[in-house]
């Protein structure tokens, strides 16, 4: 029975803080934007925390952002997804990246990062925005004037010749369709949280996540389950008693209730089919045979096939962490085959562990970052865990410039 962390035990705190720029500027180029900051503790154990942060332009449209602060615990900042950030001292600096520098007016930005405290880990008490103080209420205008900003919606005469943007369409409403193993899976047993459960409150509320991976299965287990049985054949591969599909994957073949155009499908296996034996083994040809099957019938659905490799177990040589799974070539060789795109969520996952200091490690799941991050072993992991995991398929999803990205927060 997994064993529940005292740092779990640790309340998320949040803090949100807002406010308005209160700096005049001239009148001939109107008055400053006002903006409002909210951060959020996301999730914190003994020496470490994760925080998101999210900025509110209450102005006009912003081009290029650099939000500041100071942190009056000690706290330091040791990784950061969606925002460049740097520290000197207690200061710190987060600066916008290429795909999220725009704040449209009445837009919002969000970025995360994980943090080192000691002592306390007070929220900052304030926030800059472009140098400026943000305090929550939009500028001051002394009256209404061709030159100053007012609150009408309508165009005036003295105002700037550049025309004002278009109002960003609304996207329609999708589903992100998931299938894949226990590291993907909503649940496995209390406390493994796989990050599929998590990778919604990265999105809109115009993107549903329907969540049909399932703990133990490899691509044949899931797509085929009972039907797949212990025997292997002459090619070594097990042998399947029927070739009817799961119901967990007729659902998502109808063409009622299931996949439908400008929907997603994110597939993730590659952990459970190195099995030697069977039911779960899947050679490397099958594998890629089983995965290019579920990526056409997304297409032909008009849907948007995803594939992830195989998320990284903690594997330490050292104080390094260490890739550790198969069937990365194979899930890129469909990819190219078949014009889906790849994200090589196993690379980013042990890339994140190194940035965590996670290596090297005693093997103590119970305390600690490590205990924090993954449940009872090296594969699993809790809700703080799972979270950061579907924070990198959510910023792959920003750096590829996917479709989805319209769907992000």
């Amino acid at each position: 029975m997994f064993r529940r962390r005292a740092a779990t035990a640790i309340a998320s705190a949040v803090a949100v803080l807002s406010g308005a720029l209160t700096v005049a500027a001239a009148p001939a180029l109107g008055a400053a934007p006002a903006c409002a900051v909210r951060y959020t503790i996301t999730s914190q154990w003994a020496g470490g925390f994760g925080a998101d942060v999210t900025v509110t332009d209450l102005g006009d449209t912003i081009d290029g952002w650099t939000l500041t602060w100071t942190f009056t615990g000690g706290q330091s900042v040791t990784q950061a997804w969606n925002a460049a950030v740097t520290q000197a001292g207690a200061n710190v600096t987060a600066k916008n990246v290429d795909y999220n520098r725009t704040i449209p007016g009445n837009g919002s930005v969000s970025f995360g990062f994980n943090g080192a405290w000691s002592g306390g880990n007070p929220a900052p008490a304030s926030f800059a925005l472009n140098g400026t103080p943000c305090t929550g209420a939009g500028p001051a205008s002394p009256s209404p004037s061709p030159s100053a900003k007012t609150p009408s919606p309508s165009a005036s005469p003295s105002r700037s010749p550049s025309p004002a943007p278009s109002p960003t369409p609304v996207p329609d409403k999708i589903t992100v369709w998931l299938a894949g193993d226990s590291t993907v899976a909503n649940s496995s047993g209390a406390p493994i949280v796989g990050w599929g459960r998590e990778l919604g409150q990265y999105l809109t509320a115009n993107a549903t996540v329907v969540n049909n991976a399932v703990g133990g299965r490899s691509i044949q287990t899931w797509l085929y389950e009972s039907a797949v049985t212990s025997s292997k054949n002459s090619a070594g591969e097990c042998v399947l008693s029927s070739t009817t599909y799961s119901a967990r994957w007729q659902s998502m073949l109808n063409a009622s209730t299931g996949m439908k155009a400008g929907d997603y499908l994110f597939i993730q296996f590659g952990i459970n089919d190195g099995d030697t034996t069977c039911p779960r083994h899947v050679g490397a040809a099958r594998y890629r045979e089983l995965l290019t099957t579920m990526v056409r019938a997304a297409q032909q659905r008009g849907a948007h096939p995803v594939l992830v490799t195989p998320v990284a177990a903690l594997i330490c040589s050292g104080s390094t962490a260490i890739p550790n799974r198969g069937y990365l070539t194979d899930t890129f060789d469909v990819g190219t085959a078949t014009g889906a795109p790849v994200i090589d969520l196993h690379q980013l996952s042990y890339t994140l562990y190194n940035s965590l200091h996670f290596c090297p490690f005693n093997g103590d799941y119970t305390s600690g970052p490590v205990g924090a991050f993954f449940a009872d072993d090296h594969t699993h992991f809790e809700a703080a865990g799972a979270r950061q995991i579907a924070g990198l398929v959510a910023g792959a999803v920003r750096d590829q410039r996917l479709g989805l990205t319209a769907y992000l927060r």
